[in-house]
């Protein structure tokens, strides 16, 4: 297994010791995953661990970063934007990750669903159809020291042939409808979490697995997330 990236939880206690003062943003971020999360039954202490670990505020604008750590999407540009803290725990707590496995999240947007995976598992292949934030994300994670992470800009509804098949797989943009090449690049007792339904209100966070090439779906409740782009769109 490939070494992991040190802790950014880490990381900015030790810039916390060096100028020997309080980290606001990381007493909020303690804040939201005592509160927002784990209050609200997320159990999984890999996950409560990544949620306090990933710096949600270095993956918005400065102008939004005191917002960084409400309950809340906030704006990543170009109609996109970054899921809610809670929503984005109780998807990764689903995928039930071991810090074997290989996964495939189609959506990076600003790069934050791609770090709480990647402070649980090996590695993170990460699609983004807009070329503009696909960019900006790969910079992003990089400057934060991910070194388990792989960004692509290309149609997420093909999936990542090249590396699959993957242990888990993760949409975060609403789909009509489940892209058949990202079954088929799921792993035997994979696990596969999108928001399945109306592309334009809302939908059904579904968890599907997979046995002996046949899938089964449990929903888990009601969420709203921006359309998916690309081919599903086009095809039902």
């Amino acid at each position: 297994m490939k070494k992991k990236v040190i802790s950014v939880f880490f990381v900015f206690l030790i810039f916390c010791f060096c100028l020997g003062g309080e980290d606001i943003y990381l007493k909020k971020r303690h804040q939201m995953v005592r509160v927002d999360i784990e209050r609200r039954g997320i159990t999984d202490r890999n996950v409560l661990r990544a949620m306090l670990n990933v710096p949600r505020h270095l993956m918005v604008d400065k102008d939004l970063r005191g917002k960084a750590y409400a309950d809340h999407p906030l704006p990543i540009g170009e109609g996109q934007t970054i899921s809610q803290p809670y929503v984005v725990a109780l998807m990764t707590e689903a995928l039930q990750l071991k810090s074997t496995d290989r996964v495939l999240e189609i959506g990076t947007g600003s790069g934050y669903q791609a770090a709480v995976l990647a402070e649980i598992a090996d590695q993170v292949y990460s699609i983004e159809i807009r070329e503009n934030l696909a960019s900006s994300a790969r910079k992003t994670l990089k400057q934060l020291g991910y070194k388990n992470i792989k960004v692509k800009y290309g149609d997420g509804y093909y999936g990542w042939e090249e590396y699959a098949p993957f242990d888990a797989i993760i949409i975060t943009a609403a789909a009509n409808h489940i892209p058949p090449p990202l079954i088929k690049q799921l792993k035997e007792e994979g696990r596969f979490i999108l928001p399945l339904g109306s592309t334009v209100y809302y939908q059904m966070l579904s968890l599907i697995t997979k046995k002996k090439e046949k899938i089964s779906i449990k929903q888990m409740g009601s969420v709203r997330f921006v359309p998916m782009m690309g081919k599903v769109r086009k095809k039902k």
